[in-house]
């Protein structure tokens, strides 16, 4: 078993990753699936339960597979998931840039008339701490997954230039699992989610491989939005065209979107060069 485990490090690396992926599937579908069967009537409660166990799940399999493919049982240290104060540091440097990036977004669109903001209409601390709490969550599981293992796996194997933008259009294409029908409507994110795959590369190379700096980026950026969206503190005006925006109310979807996304990629890959 050992020999066989030791034989995978040296296929390339997608058949790594999808091995990998298998064998988390294998462990993950039969405790998943009473679940959806005998908890169908709260699908909410489904789908954190489940995506909770397959996160654990994942970490647990992170940790065997480090240990005897690499023979580094430290292996989410070799993500760079490691608990330093320097790294925590980064992460609330990255919170504070997403967030205030999201809502500098908002203030230019409103200073321009194109945004009216509204007065909360629910408990405004309720949403900041549930907002900061899902955008956490949500950081660290996509940056342990995309800029932790895959970039790894792929950096092993791989050139700079065909790692980075191999794990770019890999993290765009992971958030179009869904229905052929939700695929064509949003298809306009793609290119938004392409450059945030860039920029959360750039910035993990440009903080020493440390991961501390890309969730607390993208948590931001969630953060952001979700107290604004969530807290209904926003509308459009419609004074200029959703393209511009961002179509169907999402801003990554519009051309100011994309704008504010570039400075932030600009700031981090000017960063990563200058720490080579």
């Amino acid at each position: 078993m050992k020999l066989f485990l030791r034989k995978i490090a040296s296929y390339p690396a997608p058949v790594r990753l999808g091995i990998f992926l298998l064998a988390l599937l294998l462990v993950w579908l039969p405790i998943t699936t009473p679940i959806y069967l005998f908890f169908d009537d709260d699908p909410n409660l489904v789908a954190i339960a489940t995506m909770g166990l397959l996160f654990v799940q994942f970490i647990l399999l992170q940790r065997f597979w480090g240990k005897y493919l690499y023979r580094q049982p430290k292996i989410l240290q070799q993500y760079g998931l490691i608990w330093t104060r320097k790294n925590g540091i980064e992460l609330l440097d990255g919170l504070a840039i997403g967030f205030c990036f999201c809502w500098g977004l908002f203030i230019c669109e409103g200073i321009l008339g194109w945004v009216k903001f509204n007065s909360p209409s629910v408990s405004l601390l309720r949403i900041i701490a549930e907002g900061l709490l899902s955008a956490l969550g949500i950081g660290l599981a996509e940056e342990l997954v995309f800029r932790g293992w895959i970039l790894t796996e792929l950096e092993r194997d791989y050139a700079e230039k065909a790692v980075i933008w191999t794990n770019a259009l890999l993290f765009a294409l992971a958030h179009f699992i869904k229905p052929l029908e939700e695929i064509i409507r949003t298809w306009v994110t793609f290119p938004a989610l392409v450059i945030l795959g860039l920029t959360l590369v750039w910035a993990k190379w440009g903080h020493s491989d440390r991961l501390g700096i890309c969730i607390g980026l993208h948590a931001g950026l969630v953060w952001g939005y979700y107290i604004l969206n969530v807290g209904q503190l926003f509308e459009y005006t419609g004074k200029v065209p959703t393209w511009i925006t961002g179509i169907d109310g999402n801003p990554i979807a519009g051309l100011m979107g994309l704008v504010f996304l570039s400075i932030i990629a600009w700031w981090m890959r000017r960063k990563a060069t200058f720490n080579e």
